[in-house]
């Protein structure tokens, strides 16, 4: 977690335009984080249950993925169909249009389970690196070879 108090320290000397660009970056950072979390989270939340496209990018803010593009989420999900991770079936059997229903695949069980399984590892990294943050190495603790 980035300690909110050196932002803070650090936007109090920006001026109004330097504050902008810094909000656009982190829009930018944020969206890219976003995208790349889609997939992996609409697998999770198909491994539960099966799901329509719309319950599935309502249930995204779960997640906290809120603004998701409905236009950029169904062509993900056409994708991920595309590559066997989900499949679909129509839905005839309430009143109105007829609804795609989603299920996870085995191959989309595969990817869900290496995205965790890395997710894990980074999981580790991130927490030696705060580890390491939190309690600097300081040069009196080196041992001298002497």
């Amino acid at each position: 977690m980035i300690p909110f108090s050196n932002k803070l320290h650090v936007s109090v000397h920006m001026n109004k335009e330097d504050a902008n660009q810094g909000k656009e970056q982190q829009n930018t950072a944020t969206d890219a984080w976003s995208k790349n979390w889609v997939v992996p989270v609409v697998l999770l939340m198909l491994r539960e249950w099966n799901s329509y496209g719309y319950e599935l990018m309502e249930k995204m803010a779960t997640f906290g993925l809120n603004a998701v593009n409905p236009g950029t989420f169904y062509r993900t999900l056409r994708q991920m169909e595309k590559d066997g991770m989900v499949s679909s079936t129509w839905d005839t059997s309430e009143g109105g249009p007829a609804k795609r229903v989603y299920s996870i695949t085995d191959a989309g069980e595969a990817y869900l389970k290496f995205w965790a399984q890395s997710l894990d590892q980074y999981q580790k990294m991130m927490n030696t690196f705060f580890r390491l943050y939190t309690n600097p190495f300081k040069p009196s603790d080196k041992k001298d070879g002497n």
